[in-house]
Parts: C-alpha cells; sequence; structure tokens
C-alpha cells in the first residue's frame, strides 16, 4: 500500500531538501562547461570537440525529458527520483574517470539522462503542496533548481582551478549520493494518477500536445530562448581561455554569480505573474533577454576590461529574463491539467532543452566562425524569435 502525499505535511525541511536535489540534480549539466578549456588540453581534444561536450549533455537530459520524465505520473515518483540518483552518481564518476573525448561524450550523455531527476521533484513538490500555497512551494524549488544552473559554473571554475576538472566531477557524484541518502528516508511515496502502459503515456503527451496551443507556445517561446542562453554558457569559457584574455575556468565561472544575481530576483516575476497575469511577464522577459544581447555583442567594439563589465551586467539582464519567463511558463503550463503535470512539465522541458542542445552547438560554430560578436548575436535572434511568438495573436488564453 503506497503512502499518500496528502499523509506528510510538507514541512520546511522537506521543502529545502527537494530545492537542494533539483539544484544539485540539474548542476550536473554545467559543471563541465567552465572547465572546457582546460579540460580539452587535458585529454587532448579540440575545442568543436569539447562542445560536444555541453551538446551531448543538453540533448540527454532533452531525450530523458520525454522518455522519462512522463513516468511520474505512472509509478511513485520516490522510487524514480532514487533510481535516477544512483545512475547519476554513476554517470558523473565515468565523466571524471575519462581519458578519452569518445568515453567523455559518452559519460556527457548518461549524466544528462539521469539529472531529469530534477523534472521528477518539481512535479513531486506541485503534488505535497496545499493548493493554496503551490505556487509558492513550486517557486521555492524551482529557485533551488535555478540557482543549482548557475553556480555550478562557479563551484566548478573554483574547484576545477585548484583541484583539476575531474576531482569537479568526483564531487558532484558525492553530492548527489549524500541527497540520496537522505531522500530515501524523507520523501513519502506518491500515488500514480494514471495506469496508462508506456506506450500510452508517451501517445497521451503527444495528445497533450496538440490539444493545448498555450503549451506548445510556451515551449516554443522557451526553447528559443535557451538557444541564446546556451550558447552564452557554452563558449564563454573556450572565449575566456583564448589568447585574446588568457582567463582561466575561475574567471569563467565567476561569471555564474552574475547571473545567480538574474535568478534571485526571478521570484519577484513570478509575485507579478500572480498579479498582473503571466504573459505580460513572458514579453518583459524576452525583451530583457533580447536587450541583454544585443548590448554584449555591441560591448565587442569596446576594450577588453569594458568588455567585461558588459559581459557580466548582460548575464544579470539575459539571466532574470530567461528564468522569469521560464516561472510564467510553468504557471501558463501547470495550470492545464493538474492530473498530467508530469508529462506537461516533460513537454515544456522537453522543448526547453532541444533549444539548450541547439544553442551550445550552434554558440560553438559560432564562436569559431564569427567570434563572440557572432554567438551574442546568435543569442538575441533567439530571444526576439521567442518575443515574436509570445507577441503572436492566440485565439486560446495563454
Amino acid at each position: 500500500m503506497q503512502d499518500t502525499p496528502a499523509s506528510h505535511p510538507l514541512t520546511l525541511p522537506l521543502v529545502g531538501l527537494l530545492a537542494a536535489g533539483a539544484g544539485l540534480s540539474v548542476a550536473a549539466l554545467y559543471y563541465s562547461q567552465p572547465m572546457l578549456g582546460e579540460l580539452g588540453a587535458d585529454i587532448g581534444a579540440s575545442a568543436r570537440q569539447v562542445g560536444l561536450v555541453p551538446t551531448l549533455t543538453q540533448l540527454g537530459y532533452a531525450a530523458g525529458i520525454f522518455f522519462l520524465a512522463p513516468l511520474g505520473d505512472r509509478f511513485d515518483r520516490r522510487r524514480i527520483i532514487l533510481v535516477k540518483a544512483a545512475a547519476l552518481v554513476v554517470a558523473l564518476l565515468a565523466a571524471g574517470a575519462s581519458s578519452a573525448i569518445g568515453l567523455l561524450l559518452l559519460a556527457s550523455l548518461a549524466v544528462g539522462l539521469a539529472a531529469t531527476m530534477a523534472q521528477d521533484i518539481v512535479p513531486a513538490a506541485a503534488t505535497l503542496a496545499p493548493e493554496a500555497q503551490r505556487g509558492k512551494i513550486v517557486g521555492t524549488v524551482m529557485t533551488g533548481l535555478l540557482m543549482g544552473i548557475l553556480l555550478s559554473r562557479v563551484v566548478s571554475g573554483f574547484v576545477a582551478s585548484h583541484f583539476g576538472w575531474r576531482s569537479m566531477f568526483v564531487a558532484a557524484a558525492v553530492s548527489i549520493a549524500a541527497f540520496a541518502a537522505v531522500a530515501a528516508r524523507a520523501l513519502p511515496r506518491f500515488r500514480p494518477t494514471t495506469h496508462l502502459h508506456y506506450a500510452a503515456l508517451l501517445g497521451s503527451s503527444a495528445q497533450l500536445w496538440k490539444r493545448h496551443g498555450a503549451l506548445r507556445r510556451a515551449a516554443l517561446a522557451q526553447g528559443l530562448l535557451a538557444v541564446g542562453f546556451s550558447a552564452f554558457w557554452s563558449t564563454l569559457a573556450v572565449m575566456l581561455h583564448s589568447s585574446a584574455w588568457h582567463l582561466g575556468s575561475a574567471a569563467a565561472g565567476a561569471f555564474g554569480l552574475a547571473g545567480a544575481a538574474g535568478a534571485l530576483a526571478a521570484p519577484v516575476a513570478g509575485r507579478l505573474a500572480d498579479t498582473r497575469g503571466p504573459e505580460l511577464v513572458t514579453r518583459l522577459g524576452t525583451s530583457l533577454a533580447a536587450v541583454s544581447f544585443l548590448a554584449m555583442a555591441a560591448g565587442g567594439l569596446l576594450p577588453l576590461n569594458a568588455q567585461l563589465w558588459v559581459i557580466g551586467l548582460g548575464a544579470v539582464g539575459f539571466d532574470l529574463g530567461v528564468q522569469a519567463t521560464l516561472i510564467s511558463h510553468q504557471t501558463i503550463v501547470y495550470g492545464i491539467d493538474p492530473g498530467a503535470r508530469s508529462r506537461l512539465n516533460a513537454l515544456l522541458f522537453t522543448g526547453m532543452f532541444i533549444g539548450m542542445s541547439s544553442g551550445a552547438a550552434l554558440g560553438s560554430l559560432a564562436l569559431a566562425r564569427w567570434g563572440w560578436p557572432g554567438v551574442m548575436l546568435l543569442a538575441a535572434g533567439g530571444a526576439i524569435s521567442a518575443l515574436v511568438v509570445r507577441l503572436w495573436p492566440s485565439t486560446k488564453p495563454a
């Protein structure tokens, strides 16, 4: 007999555990980015080859969200979270032990698949939360997830600079193992909300996609924003490591602090979505991201020291825009069908992480051909396209 979440009050420590688990698992996707310059030199891989590390990680995450996250509506989410945690520990240790680019790429794909644990934790929080506090609780867990995305670069840059890039993967594995040990005791069991078999479950996801225009718009707009987000973060370390800058992984990771400042302001956008509606916030967020990317593209005309300031301020701006838009899109999507939250969440984040993987690949190509301004113009194009999607008239409420 499974326990029901309602029989387990959502205490502050449990909310903190869920936020920490979401942040630590999604952070695994980004630890490699500030280390790419040093990592490539150590294993003898070219800039284009190491650019595939974040690309395959994001592709693994997108595939895992689409094919694995819907299982949260069918099986006990607690068991799914613990199984994925164990798989993530193994994948991170394999990445840290890799001595050739081929092995590292396989491990990176596995990291992406297992890190979808974060997308089981967020619907779990929504299920455990009382109706009157659901927005607040989900927002808190999402803040943990967003801080994991952004501070992961700060941590990995520091650890790689002082202890080597392999140490970062080992430390990440230890953090996930510690979370799993606590979660095994603290998380309740969850009753399934559907008894559909796997093929029917995926088929129902396709039906949700066809039925709800608001879901399609949210996934497309967030995916377009994610192109710029990923292009920036996946090329920053390589750009700073170049002969023009001579800055290491610690400097690249430090820019994550600027991004974290933007993420911390995102709950303000969530409250604005509650009072003025999420549609307004999506338009403001995409506009802010576009302006930030364009400013960084123009900043290439400035002296190097001034460019660093522009990049830092731009990181605050576009991260705030991207995260505010994501929170508003989740508000839209979670309101469509409470019984299908895992599938709806999977579809939204599949679109987002397809954009992430595309941004990592396109960003590397743009950096090689047109330099940093080319990367920023690519990112600005994605943000402007997302704004067009949000401004495009809809026959149904978005």
